[in-house]
């Protein structure tokens, strides 16, 4: 199931993402490739962020920062965002098994933050 970040970001801010990968068990794995893509409310990519690439690791840092977090529309309040990170893991399951999952977060106007 997709997880909801209960932090908001801040526009143009800087917003850090953890991923922890695990196996069926939940003990800690290293995938053999970790990718992310960031998007918004209409499924359009943000800043060209698509398709990119972190050291596999336990777990991995996703920063998000200045036009990353840039509102689409001044109007709102906050826009949703969506982190969807694609890892390739081996277990006990079997090799080469795809992890996905999407991270859903909002971007508060900085206007409105009083």
């Amino acid at each position: 199931m997709p997880s909801k970040l209960t932090s908001y970001a801040v526009e143009k801010s800087t917003f850090a993402v953890v991923c922890a990968f695990t196996d069926e068990d939940g003990s800690a794995v290293t995938p053999d490739s970790v990718t992310w893509s960031l998007v918004d409310d209409s499924g359009t990519v943000v800043n060209s962020l698509q398709d990119q690439a972190e050291t596999p690791d336990t777990s991995v840092t996703i920063v998000l920062s200045g036009d990353d977090l840039q509102l689409l529309d001044q109007d709102n309040d906050y826009e949703t965002r969506y982190l969807e990170v694609s890892a390739v893991v081996d277990t006990d399951l079997g090799d080469d098994l795809p992890l996905k999952d999407r991270a859903e977060f909002k971007v508060i106007n900085l206007q409105s933050i009083t």
